[in-house]
């Protein structure tokens, strides 16, 4: 079973003591079996199954700086420099940390585990570590037995960036133990370290059974085991009585404690112990005793001298197996090798040793188990050869033969006295180095067997590198490195119950199989290429496979690179039939190697199994380039063209055909690259979408392309261009939902002239959640520069504004938290983040009645009006004059702005009209007062008239409301949509303003939408929030809204609320007794100082799919609504805000609050600052709430100053 130690819960760090319904005895707690019911004995040392501990199990023992439990959810603010942000486990959750250290002297800090005891054969530790930077002298896992201290594990780094996987295999363990976990830093290495998600595994002995099932054995203590678990070496029992039967005591085992017992004919291998061994990859104990005073035979011999070990002669075995279990450690090195050879004599003489086994490759620092059968009609030997590369270690232990090896005296001198020269035909007969490979007359080195680039005439140096259909018994070069009870093999079709065909439907081929194999730890088993690459950005693999498995059981591929395993593809379903995918493996700088992992029940219910065919590895050369490679301008009708998917996530663009609510663009009905983080579910942040390093045609070229971002919780699309030699630069980039439509956007590319250096471009796709799509199409690039962007919010660049004047216009931002001048935050991202464009106004910089101008590049000739918006912010204290101007053939004042300043970013608009090319130019004219500014950010030029403020028929756009997810309310934006428009998303048929049916000839008009069924835990609500509007004394709000939800299963609410200094007043929420339609909403709004608008779209119970609409929105300042009758189907709250409330009422909410605060305070200072906490209102605004449930005063009103 699995003991998971959580600290993802809740609470201090400490014991959870056992329930008093249950006392069990000392040596039965924490011992990995639940002897009281809900395992409430177990609770110390973590909890069964996949389910949380409400208080981390374990204690810390200071050694230097103290382990400190920290509590961060996705996306919030680090606690100690350098700490990772998410913990591992599922939604905001709790790690150990130690942070920076401070001191000059080494240091250790130590984290132990409580009492522990009897652990199983099969024992794994897995935990998760995180050491920031790799600046950690030394990280180490120890156990602690008796007198005795194992280390499991020691690594000086270098460790690779975010979280790290470990798994440990303690082996058996009698009595009590403890795990320390420590942490080493001094003066050059103060690094960060964290911890998460520490799980022991398969650590619980058998219990006590009345009856075993069938062919199980009932041990003394009547446990049950499996027959295969008798006379293994191990304590499966718990008391030993499965190695103590009555036909272990015929077997013959070699522990090596005292020498080499009957296996007497030895050359290369060395008896020795762990104690003292300096060596990395030497086994820190021995299996025997599992502990480091043991004994074990262990080589570090070479391919071409490898070391070997030799049986005596057995008799001819006849009917019966004689057979040998061994135990064998491979680590250290991937070019490990471990052979088992059956030397068997026929009449007269010996014959050649024939390979019965094969271990090679890295497997890790632990014993794995393996049995041998053997029968054979003349007396035979055993031979095991072992050999490594540099760094590596091949050791053996507990050799056990059963009853049926029974020695013989064969005559003298048929065996050679030294196993050598028996061994010497099975190596290269040429004159080529070991390892290297020959062909006619090259000898070609490791390093270039299986580049992807042919040395050999042949092509042999190429021939066993991942591509086989398996019919061949070299199986492409594919070999097992699984340590458990699951390993792959060739298997024919047909046979041990897999498909009875192979990939290719032929009945007698053959294919790779999951079977059943001898080992005891890892139940996944592992199957690996050679190493192959470097590799080219089109590598990929194609492949046929069979996955037909339970909710555990999965069939996955992994890019082993160094010390990194990448997922890269996993079997989307269980399905029982052959299937064929395409998996990108991409550029790699690197050898690597492809690994196949799978898990399934070959003993469950149902025909379970895995299994792969018709591996092909194509396209990988990394020098080889196509003309194709050149076509950065592309539909994507045929094909690709130049642009490849990058590979450093799972998740990965993919060429669609139009269907459904997927279009494309070129046509309707043609081909687009579509991003969809659900197909299949990825994990990564999101996905790379590349070209081939390209030659600049012109100093400058327009990269024009469309793009579709749509859906609640969509992320980032940026662009970017890489040089060699060069810092990576941001072109382009778009946040959030754009609408379920297409737009255009450019970017133009400078290239030094002369430089002859070649670009790569590249889009990224950057996930918030998965809910939403990303797609581009029709990608152009052309010589020359690009008009000026209709679009600009100075995220990634000033967008071609150039400066000039005295003043001078900078692009900033307060992500440091130290500037002198301009808006704490920006309007676009509204963090310290995000960029703007200020000018510091104050007389030194710019003196009174001095001007400082910001001009755009050339914009496009406009076909029809047009209305460009911006959105500015003055300094509190008056800064002058912000003057708008239009320079088509002359220059022309259309706008100027000399307002008060405050807190609040501000909406500006202005009517455009331009028959040429034309410029806009911002004008900052200065007052001469110290420590003033002016700030521009998120300019939008758009078709048609500018709307009257806070008033929007949603034809063209959002008319200044802002979508922007609000992490307090769960990250989710309004969306904005057609309903001629297919969708993924329910949405109104039709739209109110034009109210055309889908198949009319008159355009069909556009709405707002949220989709409330994407609500659920950790999403409560999204905001559509109007830009600051005026106090007024009586003005009116109206608005057409459509709620879509099934009869009787009405979940979702629309409210609207006033927003202001004073806090939050929900005037308006929507019944639900009329659905399906467009209904009339009308609130009479009154205010004593500047406001804003919000529609509120939230739930009133559990998730139900449907959507809420908003079309036509008009606020009427200065006119109040002539009705004042709410709509069949809604529910009226107060109109207006009252100014006195009745002292009793205000007196009772206020403690209620009070206490209510304390609590909420309380809560708030064990968890760490996020822009969840802090921006769960307007910038600007205290948190007041006023509506129709409760009252939230600011800190001011109740605090005792």
């Amino acid at each position: 079973m699995s003991i998971a130690v959580s600290l993802s819960a809740a609470g201090p760090l400490g014991w959870t003591g056992v329930p008093s319904d249950c006392r069990a005895p000392r040596e039965a707690t924490c011992n990995f079996v639940c002897d009281c019911a809900g395992c409430s004995d177990e609770t110390r040392c973590g909890e069964p199954g996949p389910s949380r501990v409400g208080r981390a199990a374990g204690r810390v023992r200071l050694a230097g700086r103290q382990h400190l439990r920290l509590q961060l959810a996705p996306r919030q603010g680090r606690s100690l420099p350098g700490a990772p942000c998410p913990d591992l486990s599922a939604g905001p959750g709790w790690y150990m940390a130690v942070g920076t250290h401070r001191g000059k002297e080494a240091s250790a800090a130590v984290l132990r585990s409580p009492v522990l005891h009897n652990a199983a054969p099969t024992c794994e530790l897995r935990l998760w570590f995180h050491a920031a930077s790799g600046d950690v002298a030394e990280l180490r896992l120890e156990l602690t037995h008796r007198a005795e201290t194992l280390t499991l594990w020691q690594s000086s780094g270098p460790w690779g960036p975010g979280w790290q996987e470990l798994v440990v295999a303690t082996g058996r363990i009698r009595d009590d133990f403890q795990v320390t976990f420590s942490a080493t830093r001094n003066v050059t290495h103060r690094g960060t370290v964290a911890l998460d998600d520490v799980v022991f595994r398969g650590c619980g002995l058998p219990t006590p059974q009345a009856h075993c099932p069938l062919g199980h054995h009932h041990c003394g203590n009547m446990a049950c085991v499996e027959s295969h678990q008798l006379c293994d070496g191990e304590d499966n029992c718990g008391d030993g009585s499965d190695e103590d039967t009555p036909a272990c005591r015929h077997h013959t085992t070699t522990d090596f404690e005292t020498g080499l017992g009957p296996w007497n004919h030895s050359e290369g291998w060395a008896r020795n112990r762990s104690a003292g061994a300096r060596h990395p990859a030497w086994p820190r104990r021995d299996h025997s005793q599992n502990s480091m005073q043991g004994s074990f035979l262990v080589s570090m011999a070479e391919p071409s001298a490898p070391a070997v070990l030799s049986s005596p002669e057995f008799q001819a075995s006849g009917a019966h197996n004689c057979s040998l279990i061994f135990y064998h450690y491979l680590h250290g090195s991937v070019d490990g090798s471990l052979q088992l050879f059956l030397q068997t004599r026929s009449p007269g003489s010996p014959q050649v040793p024939v390979l019965l086994r094969r271990r090679h490759g890295e497997l890790g620092a632990a014993w794995v188990r393996d049995r041998v059968d053997i029968q054979s009609q003349h007396p035979f030997r055993i031979l095991l050869t072992g050999h490594t590369g540099p760094g590596g270690v091949v050791s053996l232990d507990d050799l056990i033969l059963s009853d049926h090896c029974q020695p013989s005296s064969p005559p003298p001198g048929l065996w050679a006295p030294a196993p050598g020269p028996q061994l010497s035909s099975l190596l290269p007969q040429d004159f080529c180095e070991p390892g290297h490979l020959s062909c006619g007359d090259l000898c070609v080195p490791p390093e270039q067997l299986c580049d992807f680039q042919h040395q050999c005439e042949g092509g042999e140096d190429e021939q066993e590198c991942g591509t086989t259909d398996f019919e061949p018994p070299a199986a492409g070069g594919w070999e097992d490195a699984s340590v458990g009870r699951l390993q792959w093999g060739r298997l024919q079709a047909g046979e041990s119950g897999g498909p009875g065909a192979d990939g290719s439907g032929a009945a007698a081929g053959h294919f790779l199989s999951l079977q059943r194999a001898w080992g005891q730890l890892t139940p996944e088993a592992r199957v690996l290429t050679p190493p192959l690459g470097p590799s080219g950005p089109r590598c990929k693999l194609r492949m046929a496979y069979y996955f037909h498995g339970d909710s555990q059981g999965f069939l996955a591929l992994f890019v082993v690179e160094g010390g990194r395993r990448e997922p890269v593809w996993q079997a989307p379903s269980s399905s029982g039939d052959w299937k064929a995918d395409t998996v990108l493996i991409g550029a790699r700088r690197r050898p690597f190697r492809l690994e196949l992992v799978s898990l399934v029940d070959l003993d469950g219910p149902g025909q379970q199994g895995a299994a792969v065919d018709d591996m092909t590895v194509e396209d990988c050369s990394p020098v080889t380039a196509t003309e194709k490679d050149a076509e950065v301008s592309c539909n994507f009708e045929r094909d690709t063209c130049g642009w490849h998917s990058g590979h450093l996530t799972d998740a990965h663009w993919r060429r669609i055909e139009s269907r459904g609510p997927g279009y494309d663009h070129t046509t309707g009905q043609g081909y687009f690259l579509l991003l969809d983080p659900t197909d299949p579910p990825a994990r990564g942040p999101g996905a790379h979408l590349l070209t081939q390093p390209q030659a600049p045609a012109a100093t400058q070229e327009c990269l024009s392309f469309w793009y579709h971002l749509h859906g609640p919780q969509i992320g980032t699309l940026r662009l970017a261009v890489r040089r060699e030699g060069e810092a990576e630069t941001l072109l382009w980039s778009r946040s959030g939902t754009h609408g379920n439509c297409w737009h255009k956007a450019w970017a133009t590319l400078h290239h030094q002239a002369g430089s002859g250096a070649k670009y790569q471009l590249l889009f990224q796709g950057l996930r918030d959640g998965y809910h939403g799509t990303m797609a581009l199409d029709d990608v152009a690039v052309r010589p020359g520069p690009c008009w000026a962007s209709r679009r600009c919010s100075f995220e990634d660049s000033a967008c071609g504004f150039s400066s000039s004047g005295q003043g001078l216009w900078t692009r900033q931002t307060n992500a440091t938290g130290h500037v002198s001048w301009g808006p704490r935050t920006d309007h676009t991202t509204e963090t310290a983040q995000g960029h703007y464009m200020v000018v510091d106004m104050s007389p030194h910089a710019l003196p009174r009645g001095h001007v400082a101008s910001l001009t755009s590049e050339e914009h496009q000739p406009l076909t029809q009006p047009a209305c460009l918006t911006f959105w500015y912010h003055l300094s509190l204290r008056n800064p002058g004059t912000l003057q708008v101007h239009v320079e088509e053939a002359g220059r022309q004042q259309v706008l100027s702005l000399s307002a008060h300043g405050g807190f609040a970013w501000r909406l500006g608009s202005v009517d455009v009209q331009a028959e040429r090319a034309w410029r806009v130019v911002f004008e900052a004219v200065a007052a001469g007062v110290e420590r003033s500014y002016i700030a521009l950010d998120d300019l939008l030029l758009q078709d048609g008239p500018c709307p009257r403020p806070a008033s929007c028929d949603f034809e063209v756009g959002l008319c200044g409301w802002s979508h922007l997810p609000w992490p307090s309310l769960g990250g989710f934006s309004w969306d904005w949509s057609s309903g001629a428009t297919p969708s993924r998303y329910p949405q109104p048929p039709v739209d109110h303003t034009l109210a055309q049916p889908v198949r009319s000839p008159i355009p069909v008009g556009h709405f707002v939408l949220f989709e409330t069924g994407v609500l659920g835990p950790g999403g409560r609500a999204a905001w559509l929030r109007s830009q600051p509007l005026p106090a007024t004394e009586s003005s009116c709000l109206r608005f057409w809204y459509h709620v879509g939800f099934p009869e009787h299963f009405y979940k979702g609410e629309l409210r609207v609320i006033l927003s202001s200094a004073r806090g939050q007043l929900a005037v308006w929420r929507a019944g639900a007794q009329r659905r399906h339609q467009w209904l009339d909403g009308h609130v009479e709004v009154v205010s004593a100082e500047e406001f804003q608008i919000v529609f509120e779209a939230t739930l009133s119970g559990q998730p139900a799919l449907g959507p809420i609409a908003l079309d036509d929105v008009e606020y009427l300042a200065g006119q109040p609504c002539q009705r004042l009758t709410s709509s069949q189907g809604d529910t009226a709250l107060a109109a207006s805000v009252p100014t006195v409330v009745g002292s009793a009422l205000l007196v009772l909410i206020v403690l209620v609050l009070i206490g209510l605060g304390g609590w909420r305070w309380l809560q708030n200072k064990r968890s760490c600052p996020s822009r969840a906490e802090t921006a769960a209102v307007a910038p600007g605004f205290d948190n007041i709430v006023f509506n129709a449930d409760h009252v939230t005063l600011p800190a001011s009103l109740t605090d005792p100053q």
